[in-house]
């Protein structure tokens, strides 16, 4: 398959997630259903792996790197969107998990030593003020209604989204560790899902959640479309792009991704951006098309932390 029907595949599935997540709500807690997707994505990786005959059993070593990520980005980070989106429109919630692309090298420099450039803290600074800008009336109203006594849910949802992106990119991190230990990617993924979905199910548990069965064909069929294509093809697609192509460009999908989202919580949600909200859209995601012009920042070791952009 040309790398162009990749690179269309990944974004289109991701640019549509994050709305199909809201067809999980209010059926069964968030929790729950995040267990139930990657129990779902792992159980299939790991039929293939069967299928390719490959030796399910990994050392203790490798585990320790693939619960790290399945802990991040496969618990964390989706309990978080999950959580969020009850509170905050699809479509902003993708908005905020571009700013993933300064999160990722700015933790690789804190942990690893890589170098940022110039550009990349420029741009940071205004994807951050898009951020804000397109906020602004939405975290001002619900401030105003938290102070006359209403809930702060908008704003705690634009928090949890926060925390996910920054998981996200702890987990991205934490890949190139995965893969030096070993190089079956769907046999890591699958371990990686089935830590993260087991880490949900202990936290579910301990939150008093029900794991009730519920019966709307809504709900499955979103569902088997987060699990399967969300969790298992779009991934295949990004990291056989990752080998193709290279992480930093690859990582654009990152920026149409949010594009989609936003125009699907127009057409389906009911979102409806005005100057401001579209301004701040607008300079967030030119922001990222510029900093992703940058050269690749040189690690001090030798792995490539910069590259996987992890998305919903």
């Amino acid at each position: 398959m040309p790398s162009s029907a990749l690179f269309t595949i990944a974004s289109l599935i991701w640019g549509s997630t994050f709305f199909a997540i809201t067809l999980q709500l209010g059926e069964a807690p968030p929790a729950v259903s995040v267990a139930y997707r990657f129990f779902l994505a792992a159980a299939t990786l790991f039929v293939i792996c069967l299928v390719k005959r490959d030796r399910l059993a990994l050392p203790w070593r490798v585990h320790k790197w693939m619960a790290l990520q399945g802990v991040l980005t496969f618990c964390i980070s989706y309990l978080c969107t999950y959580e969020s989106e009850q509170y905050v429109v699809s479509g902003l919630v993708a908005v905020v998990f571009a700013l993933m692309v300064f999160w990722t090298p700015l933790l690789s420099s804190l942990f690893f030593g890589t170098v940022i450039n110039r550009r990349t803290i420029g741009c940071g600074v205004a994807a951050i003020a898009g951020v804000a800008l397109l906020f602004w009336h939405s975290i001002g109203a619900a401030w105003a209604d938290f102070q006359a006594g209403g809930s702060a849910k908008f704003i705690a949802g634009v928090v949890l989204a926060l925390a996910a992106t920054i998981a996200s990119s702890a987990g991205s991190i934490v890949v190139s560790k995965v893969k030096e230990e070993c190089e079956n990617l769907p046999l890591t993924m699958a371990w990686s899902m089935l830590w993260g979905a087991s880490l949900v199910t202990v936290w579910a548990l301990a939150h008093g959640d029900s794991f009730v069965i519920p019966a709307s064909a809504t709900y499955w069929g979103g569902l088997v479309y987060l699990s399967i294509f969300g969790s298992v093809i779009a991934f295949f697609a990004y990291f056989t792009l990752i080998g193709r192509i290279g992480a930093q460009k690859t990582v654009y999908i990152g920026v149409i991704t949010p594009v989609l989202s936003v125009l699907l919580s127009i057409q389906l949600e009911g979102y409806r951006p005005g100057p401001i909200e579209f301004a701040g859209m607008v300079l967030c995601l030119a922001s990222v098309a510029w900093a992703l012009r940058a050269p690749a920042a040189k690690p001090v070791q030798s792995a490539n932390l910069n590259n996987p952009l992890e998305t919903p």
